[in-house]
């Protein structure tokens, strides 16, 4: 293949990404716990997120990050909310940008889903109890997700919080010096709650119809572009519950078309999340179709999901379902694997993306 557009560059705003092959966020439940570094990235997330921008992908986005403690997936979780953390975070931009990757942080808060054991072998699973270092989680309404902990509803006071909080995470993304910013606004979190009928029976301004229901996400992206406009801002969309009367892949257009009013840079297409009992046709490039419905509301888009070999991803683009392609879990089994399928489709820029020490190395 003579350039495969996999690995040819992209731009995002103005920042240029060396190909399309990028990093999803992906959680490592690793950080402290306790003490002053609580939420705080260590050697662990280092070494990890080093070694996918020493492996060739193109922007490797750090996993979903707390705005505030209560917002953590689980105590493990990273976050976003002091100086400790951002200082910690700016050793690790420095070591991907070492390997000529970008970086990004997705900004997320758990809601609901908050709360919860890490998710590593051996430990248990579902909401961890207040008694054991877990915390009263919050939602937009008083609705739990199946078989997890009761939330309590927020008041509006405490949504324009949240918002504050958002913006506040990305002014310290941008001072750490990350390079795009992703607000995590699917599979069940608190912003995707607010999103889903399912979870939001709010009849304030954050509730009701859709556009009150989108209203914290908008102003959320709304914040951070004024804030900042040179930076690249990504929202992370569950693009179709698999349920019926949900939160559908018409309703996410109509969302990334008003996020494209508000200053989004691109539309990160995943799904599901919000709805225990989904049935979610899971298949090779099952969400691509996703992406592709909200690609024509003006936006770049990223697919994911099974996506698992260069041939299916090049494909992917080549038939413009999607802008970028972003990879989850076969990047943990091979960080290198962006170097592998660069050789596989013949890139121009494959060699490029060897780290010198590797060269004696093959890769396809």
């Amino acid at each position: 293949m003579a350039n495969p557009l996999l690995f040819q560059p992209f731009t995002l705003r103005n920042t240029e990404i060396r190909n399309r092959l990028w990093v999803a966020p992906m959680c490592q439940y690793s950080a402290a716990t306790e003490g002053p570094l609580t939420g705080a990235p260590n050697d662990w997330h280092l070494q990890h997120l080093g070694g996918l921008g020493r492996g060739g992908a193109g922007l490797v986005i750090a996993e979903a990050t707390a705005v505030v403690p209560e917002g953590r997936i689980s105590p493990g979780c990273l976050g976003l909310w002091n100086d400790e953390q951002q200082a910690a975070f700016a050793r690790i931009v420095t070591a991907v940008h070492a390997h000529g990757a970008k970086v990004g942080i997705q900004l997320a808060h758990a809601g609901r889903k908050a709360s919860i054991y890490r998710w590593l072998t051996g430990e248990p699973t579902g909401s961890l109890p207040i008694g054991e270092g877990g915390w009263q989680t919050v939602a937009p309404s008083a609705v739990p997700f199946t078989g997890m902990a009761d939330p309590r509803a927020l008041s509006a006071d405490e949504v324009r919080d949240v918002i504050a909080a958002f913006l506040a995470a990305a002014d310290r993304a941008v001072a750490a010096g990350f390079d795009v910013v992703e607000v995590h606004a699917a599979h069940g979190y608190l912003l995707h709650e607010f999103l889903s009928p399912f979870s939001n029976l709010r009849d304030d301004e954050f509730g009701g119809d859709a556009e009150r229901r989108a209203r914290p996400l908008r102003e959320i992206v709304r914040g951070i572009r004024a804030a900042h406009p040179e930076l690249p801002i990504i929202v992370r969309v569950s693009g179709d519950e698999w349920v019926e009367g949900g939160f559908d892949v018409e309703a996410a257009a109509q969302l990334a078309s008003w996020l494209k009013d508000d200053g989004a840079d691109m539309i990160d297409a995943s799904s599901a999340g919000n709805v225990a009992e989904a049935k979610i046709a899971v298949g090779p490039s099952y969400q691509v179709w996703i992406a592709e419905r909200l690609r024509r509301e003006g936006l770049p888009v990223g697919a994911v999901g099974l996506i698992t070999s260069a041939e299916q991803a090049e494909g992917i683009l080549a038939t413009g379902q999607a802008d970028v392609i972003s990879l989850g879990r076969p990047l943990l089994a091979n960080p290198h694997l962006p170097i592998t399928w660069a050789h596989t489709l013949r890139a121009p820029s494959a060699e490029q993306l060897v780290p010198p020490q590797y060269h004696r190395a093959r890769f396809a």
